[in-house]
């Protein structure tokens, strides 16, 4: 799928593939590896959204949208509980009798999260920020993806400054991980 434009298209697309990652870790049988790949690279795209939306999208949503602190607030509560899923997941052979609940319970969790933000939160936010600062806002989470992590930190800051102090490092340490294991490789 194409990215660019505004923060909301960004974050948009983001949304859809991971659903259509779900869609294909649905379709392949439990115990196969294929099924622990397509949760490696569900968790590379769910971490880096959620770093990218934690540094850029919820401080805006907290300066222009009214009573944006309390929705930010539950929005990074979501993220929480995802990470915390994540965690569990990284643990689990592809053939652990948990491995199935656990995404289940991530794909739920996840589908709230995003119907949660596309009904309520981006609607408020377009309506209160001008095109331009979405266009800018859209260009940092670009960004911001490129060096976040790609495994889950749960203990890690999730508000700036020190989630954007933080993320690079553990994004440069994730993705050396990544790359002597070859997780996250597309299948």
């Amino acid at each position: 799928m194409g990215h660019g434009g505004n923060i909301i298209d960004e974050l948009t697309t983001d949304h859809r593939e991971v659903e259509d990652l779900f869609r294909r870790i649905e379709a392949v049988p439990s115990g196969h590896k294929d099924r622990k790949n397509l949760l490696d690279q569900v968790t590379i795209e769910l971490v880096r959204h959620s770093v990218a939306e934690e540094q850029y999208l919820y401080p805006a949503v907290r300066e222009h949208v009214a009573d944006g602190g309390a929705l930010a607030d539950k929005e990074i509560k979501d993220h929480a509980e995802v990470e915390k899923i994540l965690k569990k997941l990284e643990g689990c052979s592809a053939d652990d009798p948990q491995l199935d609940q656990l995404f289940m319970t991530l794909k739920d969790a996840v589908t709230r999260h995003v119907q949660d933000e596309e009904a309520t939160l981006f609607p408020r936010l377009r309506a209160a920020c001008s095109a331009d600062a979405l266009d800018t806002l859209g260009d940092r989470i670009r960004t911001a993806k490129k060096l976040a992590p790609t495994r889950p930190h749960p203990s890690a800051p999730t508000t700036p400054p020190a989630n954007k102090l933080l993320a690079p490092g553990l994004g440069l340490v994730d993705r050396a991980r990544d790359f002597i294991t070859s997780r996250g490789k597309s299948l």
